[in-house]
């Protein structure tokens, strides 16, 4: 474990280079951005074959699962990366709520057989809590719960109840779909009230909780940030390419400006999503803050590009055509997820003691 005194990598290493080749490589040949409103409209944002690619044959589901248990004994850092080129394509996959969320509560209580089929991409698990619900949530006393991202696609649900947590075969429970603003990560209310298999009693389930929301709320900041960095990258694009006056639109200065700050905001939002990725890999004393720190900083700049990127694009940017309009609605969707700002900056208060003003 990693003491506080210990030195943060925020470099990526070269296995975690090949990764993102990989991904970006998958992606580009079957999530392409320009294409993604046509599939939302046709599909309903789902693609088993997208899937199972990245997440079976790739292996990226069992990353944070150790090799005894079937996965491939990676760390966050790997995991982050996957996240990173995610969010830049707003793929619409369970990635963060099955393979980071779930997996991460499953390991704290030691369900290996699940493990195993979550790792093999077999299986996809959602721990039923709000979408909203960050790191310290107390799952309420009720057998249902509205707001539960991907338990559409879930064979498996993680259902909290007060003598403990349960997996309870999706088949068996009430998914009812609700309207989310994020067409790409869709919500449900879940209804399990009785039957599964207990894996933990109440005392081990809430701490299997926190430490996948913890997980989960960390590598969000990573999705955030490619989602900014596709954001920027498409602007400075555009506007290079668009003509105004008999010159690209980039040339003006106000443009310029907008974008050189954008660019410092990624910049900086990077060394954050790295740093809670790090701490999360590490076992650091300060992960609960970094991925605080990450959180208010992240989601921040991930709604701020997405804004720019629908302005500076113009008339266009503000077509269904255009993916644009996808980027700031999961871009505003997460802003709330695993925890809200506020409740990021109440835990950097907190952790920092840093008493808020009388």
């Amino acid at each position: 474990m990693e003491g506080p005194g210990a030195m943060t990598d925020l470099l990526y290493f070269e296995a975690e280079g090949d990764l993102r080749a990989a991904v970006r490589s998958l992606l580009a040949g079957r999530a392409d951005p320009a294409d993604l409103t046509g599939r939302v409209e046709d599909t309903g944002s789902r693609d088993p074959a997208l899937w199972k690619a990245l997440a079976a044959d790739m292996g990226t589901a069992g990353l944070l699962v150790p090799e005894k248990l079937g996965g491939q004994g990676a760390s966050h850092r790997e995991a982050a990366v996957v996240l990173e080129e995610l969010g830049r394509a707003v793929t619409p996959v369970p990635y963060l709520t099955s393979c980071v969320v779930a997996t991460e509560t499953l390991l704290a209580v030691q369900a290996g057989d699940l493990l195993g089929e979550l790792a093999a991409g077999r299986k996809v698990a959602v721990l039923a809590v709000p979408l909203s619900a960050g790191p310290g949530h107390e799952p309420a006393a009720t057998g249902t719960v509205t707001g539960v991202a991907d338990a559409d696609r879930a064979d498996v649900l993680l259902v909290v109840r007060p003598d403990g947590l349960y997996a309870v075969d999706a088949a068996d429970a009430t998914i009812t779909p609700q309207t989310p603003l994020d067409l790409t990560r869709p919500l449900a209310t879940v209804t399990a009230d009785d039957g599964g298999t207990r894996l933990a009693d109440s005392g081990a389930a809430r701490e299997a909780v926190r430490r996948g929301l913890l997980a989960g709320a960390g590598l969000l900041a990573s999705e955030q940030l490619g989602l900014a960095e596709w954001c920027l990258e498409e602007t400075v694009r555009h506007t290079r390419e668009r003509h105004q006056f008999n010159r690209p639109v980039g040339s003006f200065q106000a443009l310029k400006h907008r974008m050189a700050q954008l660019w410092l905001e990624v910049v900086n939002a990077r060394a954050a999503a790295r740093n809670a990725a790090d701490a999360l890999a590490t076992g650091s004393t300060e992960a609960p803050l970094a991925v605080a720190v990450a959180q208010v900083y992240c989601s921040r700049v991930a709604v701020h590009a997405a804004e720019e990127c629908v302005q500076l694009h113009g008339g266009i940017g503000m077509t269904w055509e255009h993916p644009a309009h996808l980027y700031l609605k999961r871009a505003k969707s997460s802003q709330i997820a695993l925890g809200s700002v506020a409740h990021h900056k109440r835990t950097v208060a907190d952790l920092a003691d840093l008493p808020a003003p009388a």
